[in-house]
């Protein structure tokens, strides 16, 4: 896919990076890398601008890195797309690395850095960890982990079935999953599911490598478990393992009853005896399923009639996305799954990936990656790369609060009965958020504290967290399917460890649209303030600024669960 290098919207000026300069040339890299190294720095300000120098280089390469990470899922035959991704994770990535670490160590020598003012905090404090963890040998290791994930991202962008002669992706599937007809919905799923199977000892030996390999760069790093290295890894100074097991049983005990209501009243309302999972999307109604769109224009401009009503500056950047062809919003076959967002900081613009198929539930999904697009947007004149991405703790408040937000005031955009009934189910998704993060999180905790496991042992676990976090689905003769049911989930594969952070985000948002719901105003402008903060503060500081507190634990959610099911029920009733 091209992607363009020429915005309409404008682009900083380059101080240090002449026009032209290739990120994907080592030798290029070399040589302003050395310019850092070499260059005197006698006062403050040298070292600010070399700083800032330096952020002009990384964003650089983290823009040749997204180019080639986006064209390689926008369409996973691309062969030649796939070994652009893969060589430049092999070839430049690793040497980058080193030599990322060098000017990171330059950085920390400087006496006066600490005279960079309270602005550069967070800053000093993440190449110090940085510093701390990096280690040569596992820059290799880190290639090879992309590989593989890369090799997933291919297998799964290749499932596809036939069904009453017409070939759909697995998400084209899914949506006959809201179709009031029970018997296709599980003629259906049952298809997908089989085909899913034909994959699983192929992604068993992917994921078998990655935790072999994400061991080795723990323990090369002085690290027991690759748990407690990726915790220092992603800069997680505001809790730890404990506070997430904590979490785990807090959703256990607060969130799994609902849960359980809303299972017993799916099954009375629709009339069944038991549960099975080709019966959890269909609507409690009855209805018709949803098809609010039918292709990208109109999913362009449904959704941006929803960010309009929140606050007309969203439906304005959101324009800039549309007319810069950087949407790539519709399912197709070869396209790999998922949704994300990735900016493409050379020209500091955000593209969004998503696999639509017309279902209100993909406004839910556009209306998250805008919020992440928007966050970008907010803090797209800071000048240091890094700051331009919060800690993803709270870039996810980003997307939930849209999510909440958008949800909100669909009654002005869609059918009202429509909107009402969606926004219930989104609330009960929500809160299931909560039990799907807490299964995942607590399977990882387990996978790396145990990395000598085999695949009979995994296959337990993932069964025994499963039950403990969401016994209200019938799997029975279904074994096989939810044996494997966590090979779904990307972030596995792709982000390890990168879970959790949905629920603490969820947490935010819920506090961001309770204050929204009493003074919508003051709410918004604490969430664009909060947005424009990029990653220039800590966590606590930036859910403040938002409007809410920074909190996992028992408290909070029996704070919070309340009034979103008294929100469902005012919307169900």
């Amino acid at each position: 896919m091209q992607l363009t290098t020429k915005p309409d919207i404008g682009l900083p000026p380059r101080r240090f990076l002449e026009e032209g300069f290739d990120p994907t040339s080592l030798e290029a890299l070399e040589t302003k890398v050395q310019e850092l190294l070499t260059r005197e720095v006698p006062t403050v300000q040298d070292l600010e601008q070399w700083t800032l120098d330096l952020s002009e280089l990384f964003a650089q390469v983290g823009a040749a890195r997204a180019r080639r990470y986006i064209s390689m899922t926008c369409d996973t035959q691309d062969e030649k797309a796939r070994e652009a991704y893969l060589s430049f994770q092999k070839n430049v990535i690793p040497r980058f690395s080193v030599l990322s670490d060098q000017l990171n160590q330059r950085f920390l020598k400087f006496p006066f850095k600490n005279e960079l003012g309270k602005r550069y905090e967070v800053y000093i404090k993440g190449a110090e960890k940085d510093a701390e963890l990096f280690r040569e040998e596992n820059t290799k290791l880190e290639a090879e982990d992309a590989a593989l994930g890369a090799a997933y991202s291919q297998i799964q962008g290749k499932v596809t079935i036939q069904l009453d002669g017409k070939t759909l992706t697995a998400q084209q599937a899914g949506a006959l999953l809201e179709e009031t007809d029970r018997n296709l919905r599980e003629k259906a799923w049952r298809k997908v599911a089989e085909r899913r199977l034909e994959d699983v000892e192929k992604i068993e030996d992917i994921f078998d490598k990655m935790v072999n390999i994400r061991t080795k760069i723990a323990k090369n790093a002085g690290f027991e478990n690759y748990r407690d290295y990726a915790f220092e890894k992603k800069h997680r100074f505001d809790y730890g393992p404990s506070d997430c097991e904590a979490f785990h049983q807090a959703v256990e005990k607060v969130v799994v009853p609902v849960l359980e209501d809303f299972a017993q009243e799916r099954k009375q309302k629709l009339g069944l005896g038991t549960l099975r999972p080709w019966d959890t999307s269909v609507k409690l109604s009855g209805g018709e399923p949803s098809r609010p769109f039918e292709d990208q224009d109109g999913y362009v401009s449904l959704t941006k009639k929803i960010f309009d009503e929140v606050d007309p500056c969203f439906a304005e950047e959101f324009n800039k996305l549309v007319r810069n062809n950087m949407l790539d919003l519709m399912s197709r076959e070869g396209k790999a799954p998922g949704g994300y967002q990735y900016v493409l900081e050379d020209i500091r613009l955000p593209f969004i990936f998503i696999n639509a198929v017309g279902s209100q539930r993909d406004l839910r999904v556009l209306l998250h990656e805008g919020g992440h697009a928007f966050h970008s947007l907010l803090c797209r004149d800071e000048p240091l790369v890094s700051y331009r991405h919060s800690p993803m703790e709270f870039a996810e408040v980003a997307s939930m609060s849209m999510e909440l937000l958008g949800f909100e005031r669909m009654d002005r955009v869609i059918d009202k009965e429509e909107a009402r009934e969606g926004f219930a189910s989104f609330l009960k998704d929500a809160l299931a958020t909560f039990s799907w993060v807490a299964t995942i999180d607590a399977f990882q905790h387990w996978v790396y504290t145990h990395p000598e496991h085999n695949r009979e042992e995994r296959k337990a676990k993932w069964n025994e967290v499963r039950q403990r976090f969401g016994p209200h689905v019938d799997y029975s003769g279904l074994e096989p399917f939810q044996d494997h049911l966590w090979q779904r989930q990307s972030h596995l594969f792709s982000a390890p460890f990168y879970y959790i952070e949905y629920a603490i985000a969820q947490i935010g948002a819920f506090q961001v649209w309770i204050n929204e719901r009493k003074d919508h105003d003051k709410a918004v402008q604490a969430y664009k303030d909060a947005l424009s903060l990029g990653g220039s503060r800590p966590l606590p500081d930036l859910f403040k600024t938002a409007g809410g507190r920074f909190a996992m634990d028992e408290s909070m959610l029996r704070e919070l669960v309340p009034q979103v099911t008294q929100k469902i029920a005012e919307l169900q009733a």
